[in-house]
């Protein structure tokens, strides 16, 4: 017998019992979506957030307080008080850092806000104007703050057009004042439509004078971060070596491994982020594939049962003389097939899912998230299904290679 009829012989097969055949290749289909769903949203976020961070510019340096964290418990081990003013001071010395053109300190944290009877609740960032620069976001209408206003702690404010929209639902809200921590705030600028910029999205903050922030909303006298900006391409790696050995001669530190702070720039944000986005999503790719694993002793319980079920046809066929390897490939055949349908199934499933998961995100969210075919997780899912098919289907089908037709035809 040729392959051509085994395999129309197999397909023959499944066409009789299509009910239990859709039933069978049920878990390899939902395997192979979810496979499809967390790939294809996987490289979506991954792609999203790389955009976020490359957004800043590739000359911008973070300082971030506390021990750069090694895992998940060592996230917790950077909310430390070990930047302060003197670690600003000393920075903004040329002596120090020569190739530093510039640099801000920031405080951030929620708190509500209110105005009139309407209340809200944006993250609040305080800084200096140098802000607009370094993230390239400036006000649609009115102004930014000043150095003066800064060093005077003075109570202004610019808000995101969410918050405008939130508070002022349509009113003007420049030169109105807005209630922070208890505390009169005057708008002073409304930032344009910007959205996410870095791990910010500037339409849901309101922009207050560090030294402000520091002293009346937060009650802090250390800071959350200090951004820099290389005056070069080329100067980041000296800038960063001179900063860590400003400030651990601020902090009198004399060996590396006590450093209380790291200094991150935006290749090494973008690796980090890459590289925790990729793991994640090969992690949960994993947890999804254990379906597939169900899905194949199912498919070997099935065509155990079809086995048992088809032992007069088996016989029929060896009667007129079929052989061991025409029957092994006939059920063999039918468990790919099986396996290959639901992975085929699948992949069509799990990409129009991830199609409408990114629209719901773009539309209800306000991301800019891109939909991704992942070819990958396809061809391997397809690879897989069948391997499944074929891993699980070759003892049934050796069951009914070995049967003798004489008590085949017998079997009633």
């Amino acid at each position: 017998m040729q392959f051509r009829d085994s395999f129309k012989t197999a397909i023959l097969g499944l066409k009789v019992n299509k009910g239990r055949s859709t039933l069978t290749i049920l878990g390899i289909v939902i395997g192979i979506t979810a496979i499809m769903l967390v790939v294809s949203l996987g490289k979506g976020a991954q792609d999203l957030i790389l955009s976020q961070v490359q957004a800043v510019g590739s000359k911008t340096i973070a300082i971030v307080p506390g021990r750069q964290p090694k895992g998940i418990t060592d996230v917790f081990s950077t909310f430390t008080d070990s930047l302060k003013e003197k670690d600003l001071t000393a920075l903004e010395n040329k002596t120090n850092a020569p190739h530093l053109a510039k640099i801000m300190p920031v405080v951030f944290g929620s708190q509500a806000v209110s105005y009139a009877s309407q209340t809200y609740r944006p993250t609040i960032f305080g800084s200096t104007a140098l802000f607009s620069e370094i993230y390239n976001v400036y006000p649609a209408k009115g102004r930014l703050f000043t150095g003066e206003e800064t060093q005077s702690y003075a109570n202004v404010a610019v808000i995101g057009s969410k918050v405008e929209k939130e508070l002022f639902e349509g009113q003007e809200s420049l030169g109105e004042n807005v209630r922070i921590n208890g505390k009169s705030f005057r708008v002073i600028g409304v930032f344009e439509k910007k959205g996410q910029v870095s791990f910010v999205n500037f339409d849901d903050v309101i922009i207050v004078p560090y030294t402000t922030a520091q002293q009346y909303v937060f009650g802090i006298k250390y800071f959350n971060r200090i951004v820099a900006e290389a005056d070069n391409e080329s100067n980041v790696d000296q800038t960063v070596a001179d900063i860590k050995a400003t400030l651990r001669n601020s902090h009198g530190i004399t060996d590396p491994s006590k450093d209380d702070f790291f200094v991150e720039t935006q290749a090494q944000a973008m690796q980090m982020v890459g590289s925790i986005t990729d793991v994640l999503t090969i992690f949960l790719a994993a947890i999804a594939a254990i379906s597939l694993l169900v899905g194949g002793v199912g498919i070997m319980n099935i065509m155990l049962v079809s086995v048992t079920e088809r032992t007069r046809e088996i016989g029929l066929r060896k009667a007129v003389g079929a052989t061991d390897g025409n029957i092994l490939a006939q059920f063999l055949l039918e468990s790919v097939l099986l396996t290959a349908i639901g992975g085929a199934v699948g992949i069509v499933l799990g990409t129009l899912m991830s199609f409408g998961a990114v629209l719901a995100l773009s539309k209800f969210a306000n991301l800019k998230w891109s939909f991704i075919f992942p070819t990958s997780a396809a061809a391997a899912g397809l690879l897989v299904s069948a391997l499944v098919g074929l891993v699980f289907g070759l003892y049934p089908a050796r069951q009914a290679s070995k049967k003798s037709p004489i008590e085949a035809l017998r079997y009633e």
